[in-house]
């Protein structure tokens, strides 16, 4: 198979200020064409139809760093999360803060991704919301699982699951109140054209406390050593 990279960039923009932080999720390219971007305690707009570059907005000192931005599935609404550990939703046309979400997280907020209405936040504290912004109590559903910072939030198409990466080396699958994780393997080794693991290991564990254990393989083959034979997913208690 012959590879080919890119040799140069179509632009170059300047980022001067931009977080020397690979944990935080600081841009985001809307459905727009526009790309928001945190440098600092500011957050710009580009415009890749125009070229042109417009300030949103810059948190006082209170509260910065910007530590992670999102678009709305609408395009116009844009979330930023904070050093401080708020999280505010921003109208890009009007350049108006709508609201700010407090009350949920500790520390600094690294990552978001939006659900419809409802708005996935996770931080530094570990901990993961669903905040509904339609609603005065906005935290609607909490996710404990990670024991570090959460660096990586992104729901499915579906709507139905939710995956989170943290700094603890753990990738989660939530879904119906369940929670699936992808626990640390070996170094991963050539299987059949798959680079990974064969044995890297899959858990799901009901919030209830009802413990499962599987295993995940390539292209979805499954050896099935229990009595459920519904798929990836062995149960055993614990």
């Amino acid at each position: 198979m012959n590879d080919s990279f890119l040799q140069t960039s179509e632009g170059t923009l300047d980022a001067p200020d931009i977080l020397d932080d690979y944990y935080l999720n600081l841009l985001d390219w809307g459905s727009i064409n526009v790309l928001s971007i945190a440098l600092g305690s500011t957050v710009y707009l580009w415009d890749a139809s125009e070229g042109s570059t417009s300030e949103l907005v810059t948190v006082d000192d209170e509260f910065d760093p910007v530590t992670s931005v999102i678009w709305a599935p609408d395009s116009r609404h844009v979330a930023i999360g904070l050093n401080n550990s708020d999280v505010q939703r921003w109208d890009s046309t009007a350049n108006k803060l709508l609201r700010t979400l407090r009350g949920g997280h500790q520390s600094r907020v690294g990552a978001l991704d939006w659900n419809n209405h409802i708005l996935t936040t996770g931080g530094m504290d570990g901990l993961i919301f669903n905040n509904d912004v339609r609603v005065r109590s906005h935290i609607v559903e909490t996710y404990r699982g990670h024991s570090q910072e959460v660096c990586g939030l992104k729901w499915s198409a579906s709507g139905q699951q939710l995956a989170s990466g943290g700094n603890d080396n753990l990738l989660y699958i939530w879904a119906d109140h369940r929670l699936l994780f992808l626990l640390p393997t070996p170094p991963p080794q050539p299987h059949n054209g798959f680079t990974g693991s064969k044995n890297t290991q899959l858990q799901i564990r009901p919030l209830a406390g009802v413990h499962f254990r599987g295993t995940f393989w390539p292209q979805a083959k499954v050896e099935e050593t229990d009595a459920l034979s519904s798929g990836i997913l062995i149960p055993v208690h614990v």
